[in-house]
């Protein structure tokens, strides 16, 4: 047999998120991310505007400044610079981590400038601790990381569930069959293009069926392209459009609880996708995610925009499709500057039903859990108590998502982390993996009744009840002159 090894190639040693897919492909599956997280990155704009009372140009502003700087963050991530940036698929956009928040900042009469203030000094703080967070690495092994995965994943499922229906629960035809039935229409076009695609159609099948999804919308009279053309077709965003922030102690300490829950959501998001990608991801390259996260954070008021971080759902188009090149997502980032630049394009993408948007979203969202359960199913549940942990912290990254309302009574400050079941879910894993895997003074001597298994034991009648030469085949004993050995009560008849 040869021993010769072939030399590696430059496409062996390099990682697998700097794979460059050429113009073409990154142009195509950026637009996919774009489409997958446009939904969620002008809802929080929305959100705002309605509640600061905006007139509708000055709403059109924000969404597009939010865009743009969505745009710049994204490339920030993927690209990155000097200390800045986790060179990963990671997309960007408006956290939706501080939308209670900021309506509470204009609620108390802060006003828009008010939450431009909180943003920008909380992120220079959170950018000091972000070091701190970057060790936090080997306090995510499996066990943590894949419940923090599956929560990611399952928390989403109620967005893909609001989509489908419509996306508007205001809407008189909310729920309704038209509209779960442009979602059945996107999802089985995902399913159908997987199947019997080759693989370039089945890594595009988010994208194609969003398109085959809009088509059927258009003949059902249900998406409507007729405004596209009105308003202005370029706009540069403006820096401090909507005046220069305004710096208030209690704003800013209650946005810093939103930019920890946005670095234990990056944390969780970083680590979760360089465990798709198949790539490591140390303290190092972890804390430049977190420090673009904050940077991106600090310039986005002085354009009108908020909080930047990773988007969830993303994470989940990248399982999805297999496709783990980093410049995918730069497109995607080029492409949000361009909405942001140019608002008619912004207009084009925003006629996509939230109907279609939902039926490929539970194919995004359900990629992720089922990412973050193969994640668990490699942790070692044998003799240890890493079942009660994956059941709390599962079950209490859920609680919010499954009552929204479980933790309006508690402090602004608790219930601001919590409610967030990636943060909660985050937390209580790493505790209650320290608690029981790491401080194990105190520990139960007393096997419990969560654990998965416990060491195998024979009694001494057993062990008496072996001759030399018994052998078990099939389920069988037999003696070492090949008899079968009868087991009490059962009937040996042969």
């Amino acid at each position: 047999m040869s021993t010769h090894r072939a030399t590696p190639t430059t496409a062996d040693v390099e990682r697998p998120e700097d794979e460059n897919l050429g113009l073409g492909a990154n142009l195509a599956y950026g637009l996919q991310h774009v489409l997958t997280m446009y939904g969620g990155i002008v809802a929080v704009p929305l959100i705002v505007a309605e509640a600061a009372g905006m007139a509708p140009s000055d709403t059109g502003l924000l969404i597009t400044a939010c865009l743009f700087m969505g745009g710049v963050a994204t490339l920030l991530q993927t690209l990155g610079i000097p200390f800045f940036g986790s060179r990963l698929p990671l997309v960007q956009g408006v956290s939706f981590a501080g939308v209670a928040t900021m309506v509470s900042i204009l609620q108390t009469g802060g006003g828009i400038q008010g939450i431009l203030g909180a943003v920008m000094a909380s992120a220079v703080l959170g950018l000091i601790i972000a070091p701190i967070f970057s060790k936090v690495t080997r306090f995510f092994p499996p066990l943590v990381n894949g419940c923090v995965i599956t929560v990611i994943g399952m928390s989403l499922i109620p967005v893909a569930a609001h989509w489908a229906m419509g996306g508007n629960a205001r809407a008189a035809d909310y729920g309704s069959m038209s509209n779960i039935g442009l979602a059945g229409i996107a999802l089985a076009s995902v399913l159908l293009l997987s199947k019997i695609g080759n693989a370039a159609i089945s890594r595009l099948s988010i994208l194609l069926a969003i398109v085959i999804g809009t088509v059927a919308a258009v003949l059902m009279g249900k998406a409507d392209f007729s405004q596209v053309g009105q308003g202005p077709w370029f706009a540069i965003p403006q820096p401090l459009y909507f005046g220069w922030p305004v710096f208030d102690v209690a704003a800013i300490l209650s946005m810093f609880i939103v930019i920890l829950v946005i670095l234990v959501e990056t944390s969780a998001d970083v680590l979760a996708v360089g465990d798709i990608v198949g790539t490591p991801v140390d303290s190092h390259r972890l804390g430049n995610g977190l420090r673009a996260d904050m940077l991106s954070s600090i310039v986005a008021p002085v354009f009108g925009a908020f909080t930047q971080s990773a988007f969830a759902q993303n994470v989940g188009l990248v399982a999805v499709t297999g496709v783990k090149s980093r410049f995918v997502v730069a497109y995607s980032g080029l492409i949000l500057i361009t909405l942001g630049v140019l608002p008619v394009m912004g207009r084009v993408v925003a006629c996509v039903p939230p109907s279609v948007l939902g039926g490929a979203g539970l194919v995004l969202f359900g990629t992720v859990a089922a990412s973050g359960i193969r994640t668990l199913s490699k942790v070692e549940y044998h003799n240890n108590m890493n079942l009660i942990i994956v059941a709390a912290s599962i079950g209490a990254g859920l609680l919010p998502v499954v009552a929204p309302k479980f933790y309006a009574h508690f402090p602004d400050w608790f219930a601001t982390i919590f409610h967030s079941g990636i943060s909660g879910a985050a937390l209580v894993a790493v505790v209650l993996n320290l608690l029981f895997n790491h401080f194990k003074q105190g520990n139960s001597d007393q096997q419990s009744v969560f654990v998965a298994a416990s060491e195998r034991v024979l009694s001494e009648q057993v062990l008496a009840s072996l001759y030399d030469g018994d052998v078990v085949i099939d389920g069988k004993l037999y003696d070492k002159d090949g008899k079968l050995v009868p087991i009490a009560g059962t009937s040996h008849a042969h």
